[in-house]
């Protein structure tokens, strides 16, 4: 690898792979997890596979542990990026979801949201919810 002469540490990306928290009878959040969890994990390697640092290497991504559907997971996912120096964040999410619960609202970070608009819960309303 190259020399790095980059003055601090690299920017990490962090993927926040939120869901619709309902649970119960219809089993919202449960026929949704697998299909949210694969988007995360598709983003990430999209990442490392094509982004490189400066000195060769190729980006650090991580992964929220759970899906994020409520405030408190939404902490624990906050948490650990702040923990591994997570400067930039992104949400992907192919449902609704409640967007002032699960959107990630740290000043600090550079954010992007991907809502896959391919199911009867599109995605895009959530970037819509978390603009206005």
């Amino acid at each position: 690898m190259a020399e790095n002469r980059y003055v601090g540490d690299y920017p990490v990306i962090g993927i926040r792979p939120t869901i619709d928290g309902r649970r119960g009878y219809l089993k919202v959040r449960e026929s949704l997890e697998e299909q949210t969890m694969n988007m995360a994990k598709s983003a990430a390697k999209l990442f490392t596979e094509n982004l490189r640092y400066s000195n060769g290497e190729p980006v650090k991504v991580i992964i929220a542990d759970t899906t994020i559907g409520r405030v408190g997971e939404a902490a624990a996912c906050a948490d650990k990026f702040r923990k591994a120096g997570v400067d930039i964040t992104l949400t992907v999410t192919p449902c609704w979801c409640y967007g002032a619960e699960t959107m990630d609202m740290d000043p600090k970070t550079i954010k992007g949201v991907w809502g896959f608009n391919g199911t009867e819960r599109p995605g895009a309303v959530y970037l819509a919810s978390v603009l206005a």
